[in-house]
């Protein structure tokens, strides 16, 4: 059977890695779960291999690699902006650019938007798994319009497979570069109103019984990246009742600027700094969705998402994103201690071992 150079979002799902890598294949599955996922299509690993046997390319590039050394900082970095020049100046095949245009042009269609902006993401086969985060190895680009923007940022996230820190990231974690592809996902973009990262534990103390949304306006590039101290709300993931809010002054946000059309940094107004950035009805519905994506994955996940402020409560949350959280969900859960056989049993014990009843 053939493989697809391009494929769309709900063709994959959590079989489809090899495909469309970890990020693809995850938002493939959340589509078919029934979560609300913005639409999107990918480039797939067969597209970028196609890429990469073009005039020997890959051939050159592993040249390149051979014998590197991860704490050798300056032939990294050499390394690695001659590999990218080269990626991003060389040509697609027309089969592959034909293929890429034609879902861009039904995607807008989809959305009934002309040149629809769309997010573009890399999605390598060897990250967002469970034993290896390879998460924001590889580039993102917000806000992309047209064909021709799509079609270089498509190389961009092929080039970005090999900067200095994934290349010795690679080398650290023993991951053989020829081994590693990528997937690029084209998705349309939310117009966040907010946005931010949820995560389906509490990534602080590993309480299962919690979970965490970090919040800010605009898109959710500030949390990622940490350049805000977001809005951080705990949730009771039983009850989904908010227990603790903490609204800090955040001072940038990330939007779009209507004039270029592209993802800018900005200064939030200061009426603004200390305003909780999402609705607590926003906050429910998220969570609800995070236990819905955690009982489908059977583990706590880390989640992206965004507030979309063209559409009505009830259905303006989206997931971006959404991969295994790595920290907490490593370590075995400590053994839970044996149960008295009755309340007298407890109050004994307590007396004989020295312990202070509450």
């Amino acid at each position: 059977m053939t493989m697809p150079l391009v494929c769309w979002f709900q063709e994959c799902n959590r079989d489809s890695l090899a495909l469309v890598g970890g990020k693809v294949s995850s938002l493939g599955e959340l589509i078919g779960a029934g979560i609300r996922v913005p639409p999107g299509f990918a480039v797939t690993t067969h597209g970028y291999r196609q890429f990469f046997e073009t005039d020997g390319m890959n051939h050159k590039v592993h040249v390149r690699l051979n014998g590197l050394d991860e704490h050798d900082a300056e032939a990294l970095d050499s390394v690695s902006a001659e590999i990218r020049e080269m990626i991003e100046t060389a040509p697609l095949s027309i089969e592959l650019e034909d293929q890429i245009a034609e879902h861009y042009r039904h995607l807008s269609t989809h959305c009934n938007v002309p040149a629809v902006p769309v997010a573009v993401r890399s999605s390598a086969t060897a990250e967002d798994l469970p034993g290896a985060s390879f998460a924001g190895q590889q580039d993102t680009y917000l806000w992309v319009r047209g064909v021709d923007d799509l079609l270089a940022k498509t190389k961009r996230c092929f080039a970005s497979l090999f900067t200095a820190r994934a290349i010795a990231y690679r080398l650290r974690m023993g991951f053989d570069h020829e081994q590693v592809a990528l997937s690029v996902g084209i998705q349309k973009m939310a117009n966040s109103a907010a946005a931010g990262v949820m995560f389906t534990i509490n990534p602080i103390n590993g309480d299962r019984s919690s979970i965490v949304v970090n919040a800010n306006f605009g898109f959710g590039e500030s949390v990622v990246s940490g350049e805000v101290t977001p809005d951080e709300f705990l949730i009771n993931k039983i009850s989904l009742d908010i227990v603790r809010r903490t609204v800090p002054q955040k001072e940038i946000y990330y939007a779009v600027d209507r004039a270029s059309h592209s993802c800018r940094r900005l200064d939030l107004p200061a009426e603004r700094q200390s305003v909780q950035s999402v609705l607590d009805d926003d906050v429910t519905e998220l969570a609800r969705m995070g236990k819905r994506i955690e009982q489908h994955y059977g583990r706590p996940m880390d989640v992206e998402w965004a507030v979309d402020g063209d559409m009505p409560t009830g259905s303006n949350v989206f997931i971006l994103q959404a991969r295994p959280e790595t920290v907490w969900s490593s370590q075995q859960p400590p053994a839970a201690p044996a149960a008295s056989k009755s309340a007298i049993e407890h109050i004994l014990s307590s007396i004989m071992t020295g312990k202070t009843m509450a």
